[in-house]
């Protein structure tokens, strides 16, 4: 599928970046951007979100590359993607469902996938363009409208029936979930959660740490559910490590809130390892959009120590910094040659070793200010 992607520069934020990151998720989602439309705004048109003359120059371009849908990095209002694609005469897809198309795709587990379902339903919810056909299927279809019903009030009465049902669902896994959290605390294994950026390495620090054979790729969004291992550490004892989902700028509320069962491994650890793409330019503004997240999550109040992974691509040497507290602050590794990974362990499990004995010291979370410093080394 050959996709035109639109991006519109509001002078906040790296511009480049955001749209290096809307190609790598169209790919990551089938797509094959063909061609890139780039424009400059104040602020979003009421109508097309891009303005008519915008919209025309998009039009030549489907024209010119034979695309067959038209990609935004941006969220569109139910209004604007009706607009566009009436004037397109392509399909119309903002970032917020591409990600969620994304997402869709990358679900393995039961869990995963009944998350992504809720997510797609509370997206679609706010649109109720197309698409609703398939809940009339499920349902068997004729025969369904009660009195008086329009089609509309029979898809929103058949959507609020399947939300219903995930909701319930998820409850019931929520509950597995905290089951299994509480077995772990009797055993007082000391939890760590890796965190951070989507494609930042996360996975393969996990498999290299744990010995695992977890889904790793260079690609977005290659985890979903989350993974956890115990691990022994040397003078630390046994230590459970969880990998969870990637985190990227203006993740979609409604996968935030469904995959809130899942982000619970976050909140509920002992240590967050903040994984940081070290080779990536945007690697500052990556790291304040996951401590975002980790507060919408209400897992910002957790110590964590941030992790600058890739430092073979970033020509940076293996190194554990300290703040002025003597706390550690960041450790540079490369998960995957395997450079620094001795003094990753040490740096866990000075943590753990602290943690078992009761003697934090009032530690708290690791001032996140004092992180955000590019390295010394």
């Amino acid at each position: 599928m050959r996709a035109a992607l639109v991006g519109v520069d509001f002078g906040k934020g790296d511009f480049e970046a955001s749209l290096e990151e809307l190609s790598l998720l169209s790919k990551s989602a089938g797509a094959v951007p063909a061609v890139t439309v780039i424009g400059k705004r104040a602020s979003p048109d009421a109508a097309f979100f891009v303005g008519s003359g915008k919209a025309d120059e998009i039009a030549g371009a489907i024209a010119d590359h034979q695309v067959d849908i038209v990609i935004f990095n941006h969220a569109l209002s139910p209004a604007q993607q009706r607009n566009l694609e009436r004037h397109l005469n392509v399909r119309v897809v903002d970032r917020t469902s591409l990600i969620l198309d994304i997402f869709a795709q990358r679900a393995k587990s039961h869990e995963g996938k009944v998350q992504v379902e809720l997510a797609q339903l509370q997206h679609l919810a706010t649109r109720l363009i197309r698409g609703w056909t398939h809940l009339e299927r499920q349902k068997g279809g004729i025969g369904l409208r009660g009195p008086g019903e329009t089609q509309l009030e029979t898809d929103r009465r058949l959507l609020g029936e399947r939300v219903k049902g995930l909701r319930i669902k998820l409850d019931k896994l929520h509950r597995q979930r905290a089951t299994q959290r509480r077995a772990r605390g009797r055993s007082h294994a000391f939890s760590v959660s890796l965190v951070g950026y989507t494609n930042a390495g996360k996975s393969t620090l996990f498999n290299t740490l744990t010995k695992a054979q977890a889904y790793a790729a260079d690609q977005l969004f290659a985890t979903l559910d989350t993974t956890s291992r115990r691990v022994y550490l040397a003078d630390a004892g046994n230590v459970v490590i969880s990998d969870t989902v990637g985190f990227i700028r203006e993740l979609p509320h409604q996968l935030v809130a469904s995959f809130r069962a899942t982000l619970e491994e976050t909140i509920h650890a002992d240590l967050l390892l903040h994984v940081v793409d070290a080779a990536s330019p945007a690697r500052m503004e990556q790291i304040e959009q996951v401590n975002m997240v980790l507060k919408e999550i209400g897992a910002d109040h957790i110590p964590q120590i941030l992790i600058w992974n890739k430092i073979d691509a970033a020509g940076l040497d293996p190194a554990l910094e300290r703040d002025e507290y003597a706390r550690i602050r960041r450790v540079f590794i490369s998960a995957r040659t395997g450079d620094g990974m001795g003094l990753l362990r040490e740096a866990v499990a000075e943590f753990a070793k602290m943690n078992n004995t009761k003697s934090l010291d009032g530690m708290g979370p690791v001032e996140l200010h004092n992180l955000h410093a590019e390295p010394t080394t």
